[in-house]
């Protein structure tokens, strides 16, 4: 088992990446041209990395770590490693990935069929995989924020397929930016952590933050720093997590990321990119163990976000605004059981999301298409599931809703009613507005989006035998809101909520905040700036003349020192290359009798350096 794992365990990463430079490089040469070649590497690609990643999982032993590292950086006692990192929670995430990724882009290939520079898109697919897979694999935090902001880059060049709408372009580079937050608190407490161990620890091999190691690194970190510190270093890592997860006040980058193909919305918001937060939180538990109030403010952040998402989806008209609040809105639900160490509910949730979620996008109509009966049917099914109502959707979140007190089962409960609510009225108003037409779908999309119900069905099967849970609050308030939906959409009562639906349709101003106040903010930063730039450092005489004297300097150590040494060398060079020109005469004798000179000028020097050596060593 061992030797499987570390010798083949690799090819999940490095495969994506082959074929994404396989398609690029090809392409670049014109010799990879044939759309069945780019299709067929890139669905191999992800079915090798699932069946792999699902052996794997199937005969690992729960609580076995197998962990193979070379190193990357060496600093003096400073070292950065790279490999893998196998335990079942990085086979659980990949395995899903994998899934996710071949059935999305088995529906990519009719989708995107018409599309121009297609190949180029099947090739950020794998360059995300592999981000993906890196992340999930990664045996310490160093490596881990590599393959983060790499799965940020892919993220960004995917949204930004038609960088050549505006639109779209904005959002992408709106999409990038706000993720700088995250990953700018991410890295500051990495370099933290890392710096307390490497100052105070005597084992450096600690200081590149090992998931292996990390109950012992958490503890000295906590010993090292005051209680203050030590929970400004946590609260940054769940900055992170929470800016990559779009949870509040941070979701409105989600929205944006809608710009993007129905095929990248599905990937983003399953089981990929919103996922790392949720599975780094993960990672560093034992980090937030030590603060029992740590944990509490997890579950808040995780609530608020679920309710206030879930209150935005209800007032939005676009499909895929409303399934963006509501992927914010389920990750906050799995940050609350991360919150209530519900671990075992947070993955099971996790795994069901995915396949829902990505349901729900697929059979979304295309813009301005009319609803097929297959697709509006199976979005039906996924929308019940998503509610809790039916299936792995259902059980997942009993399991979350198990002992949580009664606040937050009541908070709970809301949420599951506006879930049931939005996912219907949404349904109604496609369903208004386009209506149906009798063409059948595609084949491949059908054959996708089946694949996706009969996963959400034997997850259920599977879920079903080793959970605990029972039927609570959440189902009957979410059952209520399917039996009202109608109600509540013909009559409009959501929208003559006055103050409630205005937050609602423009997602508590967040966005506009942001945009209105963050940005006039940050303008007026570099306005200032700028000004002290121009007429303070650029005017003020002392810094002038500083700046002219460094000039000055800089030039005379040039033609004084540099310069003249590099010709004292050549004249040098060039004198000893005529004397021996001159000496070169083709007389043995004269040549034994130049060695035995320099012979013995080399021995008479090295006679009076011992010499010396010996008389300061004496004393």
């Amino acid at each position: 088992m061992t030797d499987i794992i570390l010798n083949n365990l690799y090819l999940i990463l490095l495969l994506p990446l082959w074929i994404f430079l396989i398609i690029m490089v090809g392409r670049f040469f014109s010799v990879y041209v044939n759309k069945a070649i780019i299709y067929s590497l890139t669905l191999f690609s992800s079915a090798f990395g699932a069946v792999l990643s699902l052996v794997a999982l199937l005969k690992l032993q729960p609580n076995t770590i197998l962990e193979v590292g070379i190193p990357f950086i060496t600093i003096n006692n400073f070292r950065i490693t790279c490999g893998l990192h196998v335990d079942r929670l990085a086979l659980i995430f990949a395995s899903v990935l994998f899934i996710v990724s071949f059935l999305v882009q088995l529906f990519s290939i009719s989708y995107m069929k018409n599309e121009k520079k297609n190949y180029r898109f099947f090739a950020l697919l794998n360059l995300f995989n592999f981000a993906m897979a890196g992340l999930f694999f990664s045996p310490n935090l160093f490596q881990t924020y590599f393959f983060w902001e790499l799965v940020g880059v892919s993220s960004y060049f995917l949204i930004g397929f038609e960088y050549f709408k505006n639109e779209k372009s904005i959002a992408s580079k709106k999409v990038f930016i706000i993720n700088r937050i995250g990953d700018t608190a991410l890295i500051t407490a990495i370099i933290f952590c890392s710096y307390f161990i490497y100052s105070y620890a005597g084992n450096y091999n600690l200081t590149t933050l090992s998931f292996v190691d990390m109950n012992i690194i958490s503890t000295l970190v906590y010993a090292y720093t005051s209680t203050p510190l030590f929970l400004i270093i946590c609260g940054l890592f769940i900055v992170g997590c929470m800016v990559k997860s779009a949870q509040f006040p941070f979701f409105t980058w989600l929205q944006d990321a809608m710009q993007a193909k129905l095929p990248v919305s599905a990937l983003l918001h399953s089981a990929t990119m919103v996922a790392t937060g949720v599975f780094l939180m993960l990672r560093l538990t034992s980090f937030f163990a030590l603060e029992a109030h740590i944990f509490k403010a997890i579950s808040l952040i995780g609530l608020a976000t679920a309710l206030v998402c879930s209150l935005s989806a209800c007032a939005q008209n676009n499909p895929k605004k409303v399934l963006a609040y509501s992927t914010s809105a389920q990750l906050g639900l799995m940050f609350f059981a991360i919150g209530t160490l519900n671990i075992k509910a947070a993955i099971a949730f996790f795994i069901a999301h995915a396949f829902i979620k990505t349901t729900l996008f697929l059979t979304l109509p295309k813009e301005n298409e009319s609803w097929n009966i297959p697709n509006f049917v199976m979005f039906l099914f996924a929308g019940l599931s998503l509610s809790g109502l039916i299936f792995s959707g259902m059980v997942t979140k009993e399991m979350i809703a198990n002992n949580i007190g009664t606040t937050a089962l009541t908070i709970f409960a809301i949420i599951s009613f506006l879930t049931a609510f939005y996912i219907t009225r949404i349904a109604l108003v496609l369903l208004k507005k386009n209506g149906f037409e009798p063409t059948k779908p595609h084949l491949l999309e059908l054959i996708t989006n089946i694949g996706f119900i009969i996963l959400n069905i034997v997850f259920y099967l599977y879920i079903k035998k080793h959970a605990v849970y029972s039927i609570s609050a959440p189902f009957w308030t979410s059952l209520t809101g399917w039996a009202f939906v109608y109600i509540l959409f013909a009559k409009n009562a959501f929208c003559k909520i006055p103050i409630l639906y205005q937050l609602s349709i423009n997602g508590f101003y967040l966005d506009k905040f942001y945009t209105k106040v963050i940005c006039k903010i940050y303008d007026g930063i570099s306005i200032i700036s700028n000004f002290i730039d121009k007429n303070i450092f650029s005017n003020y005489k002392p810094i002038i003349s500083i700046s002219k004297l460094g000039v000055k300097s800089a030039y005379f150590i040039e033609n004084n020192v540099f310069n003249n040494s590099v010709n004292i060398i050549s004249n040098t060079t060039n004198k000893l290359s005529i004397f021996d020109k001159k000496i070169q005469k083709g007389n043995v004798q004269y040549y034994n009798a130049y060695a035995f000179l320099i012979i013995t000028i080399i021995l008479t020097c090295l006679i009076l350096v011992y010499t010396a050596i010996m008389s300061f060593i004496g004393g």
